[in-house]
Formats: structure tokens, sequence, C-alpha cells
């Protein structure tokens, strides 16, 4: 079993510290079996869609967020591609914003953004950094984490139905992040893979189906993740996390 990853623009979107979640996520499938390659597109290249099974692009500044839309735009269409024929997508951060229509700085100027969805996002002058603690129906576990935005976002199909703690994409506690399809985008860093290892194991699962192979009995479960993941939760909610899943360890 083979796979290949696609890292966009890690010199510049890995904010804070997002290149950790093709780390965590690459081991996991290492640990299940699975030879894996990491590729990287920088801004002078021209991203490798064609063969990748996975694409990610983390955080990055206002900044460089306009520079990595500058740069993928001319590729939106081998992006769209590629997701066409099943690729599993994941940008964090204000990554997200980029699958939009358009994006609004907080000087007005309105960015064509890359229209793979219809949400439009708009920047202010004030900040929101918070601690995340995230619902969704895709899996059973809450999702923990951190944003730092300052935007709004309209109008996207949310990943999270809710917010028990944190700003959504419009609105304190309200939705939060982008699904469609094969395509999961989410203002939440952290990195989000790392804090969250149900969320790396659905991601996991998307990627088998999209090659077509069978799930192990169990997936690996790292080191102290499980653990982590559980106190982080506890400290943000009070609450108690579940028993983790499976006997399967990989050390």
């Amino acid at each position: 079993m083979e796979l290949t990853m696609l890292h966009l623009y890690p010199d510049c979107m890995s904010l804070y510290g997002e290149y950790a979640n093709i780390a965590v996520l690459r081991r996991h499938l290492e640990a299940a079996g699975v030879t894996v390659t990491v590729q990287t597109a920088l801004f002078e290249d021209a991203p490798d869609f064609e063969h990748a099974d996975f694409i990610y692009m983390g955080a990055g500044t206002e900044r460089t967020q306009k520079a990595a839309l500058t740069a993928l735009l001319p590729h939106k269409e081998a992006l769209n591609a590629a997701i066409g024929r099943g690729a599993v997508v994941l940008f964090t951060g204000n990554a997200m914003e980029l699958l939009g229509a358009s994006i609004t700085d907080a000087a007005g100027k309105m960015w064509r953004a890359l229209s793979l969805a219809d949400f439009s996002t708009v920047e202010s002058g004030s900040r929101c950094p918070v601690d995340v603690v995230a619902h969704t129906s895709l899996w059973d576990s809450p999702v923990v984490g951190f944003m730092n935005k300052c935007s709004l976002t309209e109008d996207a199909p949310p990943l999270f139905d809710r917010l028990s703690l944190g700003f959504g994409n419009g609105e304190e506690k309200g939705p939060e992040g982008y699904v469609s399809g094969s395509v999961f985008a989410t203002h939440i860093t952290g990195p989000v893979l790392v804090k969250n290892p149900d969320f790396t194991d659905f991601l996991i699962r998307r990627l088998f189906e999209a090659k077509g192979w069978e799930l192990p009995e169990a997936l690996p479960v790292l080191p102290y993740e499980r653990e982590a993941y559980a106190v982080t939760l506890k400290e943000l909610t009070g609450q108690e996390a579940g028993n983790p899943p499976g006997p399967y360890s990989a050390s």
C-alpha cells in the first residue's frame, strides 16, 4: 500500500507548527502498513496534484495567506481535478479561507479566491485568539484546539455543527469550518491532528476508502496521544474522555 501526501507551502503556511499535522498523519499511516511519500510545493513550484492522495495546507499570517493564494490560483483547476478523482484535502487555520469565492482584507481590498466553494470571508481589525472545543456528526469525540483569526466567514457548510467553546465561522459558539465531500477545512490549529487522534483516524479511514484498501481491525494508537487528548479536554471542559479504542499500539 502506497500513498502520496502533498504539503502546500510548508515554509510560509506553518504558523502554529502545522507541519506536525503531516508528520502525525504519516506516522499513523506507516504504523498501519502504508508506505508514505511526502511531497512539498513552494510558491515557485507547480504542485503535483495529479499524483496526490492527500493535500494539506496550514495556517499563515494574513500576508503569507495572500501570497499562497496568488501562487495557487493558476493551479486551481488541477486542484479541483484532484478533488474530483477522490483526493482527500485538509486546510487548517486561515488556509481554509482560500477555498471560498473571495477574501476581503481589513483595508477593504477583495481578493478572488479559489472558488472551490461559494463562501466568502471578510477580515476585520480585531483578532480572536481563543481555545476551542468543537462538535461534529462525523465522529463521536469533541475536537480540541486553538484559533487566532481576524475574520468572519459566511455560507460555509460547516465541518463542526457547533462549538461549546470558541468562535465559529461567524459567531461565538456557532458552526465552524467547511466540509464538502473529501474536502475538510477548519480555522482550528493546535496542530489539530496532533491534539485530536479521532480526527486523524477519521482521515485515515477516508484515505483507505479512497484507495480501495481494507482497514485493519484497529487503527494504530501512538504512545500518550490519547492521554494528552484526555488531559486537554478535561482542562477545557471538565469532561472526561471516553476509553481509547482498540488494542493496536504503535511505538
